[in-house]
């Protein structure tokens, strides 16, 4: 009886609306709109916000991050978000920090204060606690007026007209407005700081960004590789090819330096061409001067390289043009490289 008054409660209700994403459609539009709107009103706020987070860095200090409700949840990603680009940044709870995390702040650090109304009570009860400390106080607020930006050294507006929210209650269009505006100040402090992706690796060095960027070629390079001399016949290279399970052959001068590279798909080509072709001369079908990297280069250089050039072998030479290994497309993608 039970299930059969859920399946009749269940029936009983149909949404008045069937295409759902018209709603969606209409909130891209209007967050999309707001952050539009709040990008071109940037200017000398947002420049000095920026000046006060990269003086506090540079000089050995962090960025604290505060705020409360959705602007705190927002304010955890934008802390992320710094720390990882270069800017050491924590987040401090409000009412954590009346009971012993204040501890957290030093002179000479920066503050991100959130709160789109500017007038959250838990917000308000520990800034002047706050502006005990010498350090910039960067208000992100959609209320100018509002007490957070009068106690602000620097406020940055995120006003928006209206929520995306049909109801114009839910924190939408406002949260995601605060979002950007943390992106921007992390992605221009970035840039100030001349922050490279060397620098960002370091960072994450579980990412295959980070991997490609920390690890050299020598070390992941295939040392065990199909190679012959230049005047091998191709059918030497197929057999060189097939023992090394590659899918190309390196040949070389009598000095040991590279002279070609023959491949699987120089093979397809010349056979179909020439079904006895196992007996002749390499030299005339290897690709001559072919694309290499130098073993001491970074993994990203062969990441770069193969993706550009869209081959799938790449030769590795040493400093005397020697060939010491070979890439393969496949040992980054197992690598997770690529």
């Amino acid at each position: 009886m039970a299930v059969l008054e859920w399946q009749v409660q269940k029936n009983s209700i149909s949404p008045m609306i069937t295409d759902h994403t018209i709603r969606g459609k209409q909130v891209f539009t209007d967050e999309i709109d707001a952050l539009k709107a709040i990008g071109e009103r940037l200017g000398d706020s947002f420049n000095a916000a920026v000046d006060a987070m990269y003086k506090a860095i540079t000089t050995g200090h962090k960025i604290i991050v505060v705020g409360v409700g959705k602007s705190g949840l927002v304010g955890n990603k934008i802390a992320a978000t710094l720390t990882s680009t270069g800017a050491p940044s924590v987040v401090l709870d409000s009412m954590n920090a009346l009971h012993g995390d204040l501890g957290i702040v030093q002179d000479g650090d920066a503050c991100i204060a959130m709160s789109f109304s500017g007038e959250t009570s838990e917000l308000l009860t520990l800034l002047p606690f706050l502006k005990r400390f010498d350090m910039p106080i960067i208000g992100m607020t959609g209320k100018l007026g509002s007490t957070l930006a009068q106690l602000s050294d620097v406020v940055l507006d995120t006003g928006v007209e209206r929520e995306a929210d049909p109801l114009n209650l839910a924190p939408t269009s406002s949260s995601t407005a605060m979002l950007v505006m943390g992106d921007a100040l992390a992605m221009a402090l970035l840039e100030a700081q001349n922050f490279t992706k060397e620098d960002f690796a370091r960072s994450h060095p579980g990412g295959s960004l980070g991997r490609a960027l920390l690890t050299r070629i020598g070390d992941i390079m295939r040392k065990e590789f199909a190679t012959q001399p230049a005047s091998a016949t191709v059918m030497d290279c197929i057999i060189a090819m097939s023992a090394a399970r590659a899918g190309a052959c390196v040949l070389t001068h009598e000095d040991g330096t590279l002279a070609g590279v023959f491949t699987h798909g120089d093979f397809a080509r010349a056979y179909q061409a020439d079904p006895g072709c196992g007996s002749n001369p390499v030299a005339a079908l290897m690709t001559k001067n072919p694309v290499y990297v130098e073993a001491d280069k970074l993994a990203v250089v062969a990441v770069k390289t193969l993706r550009e050039r869209r081959i799938d072998d790449l030769v590795v030479l040493d400093a005397e043009n020697k060939p010491v290994g070979l890439i393969d497309t496949q040992d980054l993608v197992r690598l997770k490289l690529i």
